[in-house]
Formats: C-alpha cells, sequence, structure tokens
C-alpha cells in the first residue's frame, strides 16, 4: 500500500511531548507495558543533541499525529560496522492499513542509506499478524530467537 499523499514526517521536538508521549503510552499499552517509568528517561534522549537516539511522528494533512517511530545506531561486531536499530513503531489503531506504518519504516530506511549504513533490524512479537504481514513485505523473518534475562 502506498502513503496517503498527506503524510509528513518529521523529527519530535521540544514542544511535541503531550503528543509524542499519547503515541508512545499507545505503543507501551499495545504491549501491555506501563511506559510511565520510562518516559521521562526516553524524553531525555529525545531532546538530547548529543544523544543518537531519533523519534519521528507522522502526521495526516490537518497535523494530526498518526504514528510514531524511534531508532538508533546499534554495533555489529561481526562486521566492524554500525546498523540501524529501529526499537519502537506504533501508529494508532484507525490508522492501521493506510500506509503510515510503511511509511515509518522508509523514513528510517531513508535515514540509514544517507547515513551509509548497511541495514534496519527490529524485532516484533512473533504474534503480531498484523504488523508481520508489512515486515515480510520488506524481507523474510531473519529467524534469530531473542532472548532476554535479568542480570
Amino acid at each position: 500500500m502506498t502513503q496517503p499523499a498527506d503524510l509528513s514526517i518529521t523529527p519530535v521536538n521540544a514542544d511535541q511531548r503531550a503528543e509524542w508521549a499519547a503515541l508512545f503510552a499507545g505503543y507501551a499499552a499495545f504491549y501491555k507495558v506501563d511506559p510511565a517509568p520510562a518516559e521521562a528517561q526516553v524524553w531525555d534522549w529525545i531532546c538530547d543533541p548529543d544523544e543518537p537516539f531519533h523519534a519521528e511522528i507522522a502526521r495526516d494533512g490537518a497535523g494530526r499525529a498518526l504514528g510514531l517511530v524511534q531508532y538508533q545506531l546499534m554495533h555489529r561486531s561481526l562486521s566492524g560496522g554500525m546498523v540501524v536499530y529501529l526499537s519502537d513503531l506504533f501508529t494508532l489503531p484507525e490508522a492501521r492499513g493506510m500506509g503510515v506504518g510503511r511509511a515509518l519504516i522508509d523514513r528510517v530506511r531513508a535515514f540509514a542509506r544517507e547515513g551509509g549504513y548497511p541495514s534496519v533490524r527490529w524485532l516484533t512479537h512473533e504474534g503480531n499478524a498484523a504488523a508481520r504481514v508489512l515486515y515480510d513485505s520488506y524481507a523474510p523473518a531473519s529467524g534469530f530467537i531473542l532472548y532476554a534475562v535479568a542480570p
């Protein structure tokens, strides 16, 4: 699906905390996580020009925030280089199927191309079937399995 003609994607700025927080809360709710413990830290990353963390909002022609993407650089020891890690992608439920998610992924891919990074990587839950249809249109799942353990 192609993105809506009037869609724009711009970096989050300091005046957009309320809009960002609403999208971040929607993302956290999807994964059944309380965003409150992380919100201040993530907002600090976004606002710190020395922090290599990026957040962008997709908006329709009326300026309504429809989706959020957050990404950063990640070291790849086997290549000795960096790749872009797309850590968070969320669209409002009513905006799904309109090309917003694809536009946000393509924005991160453009960032990677412009920076000379060889790939964009991300994870999703295996049960996130709707998103996986979109993700599979880019490449097949890698086959890697994520483990997360307490220290």
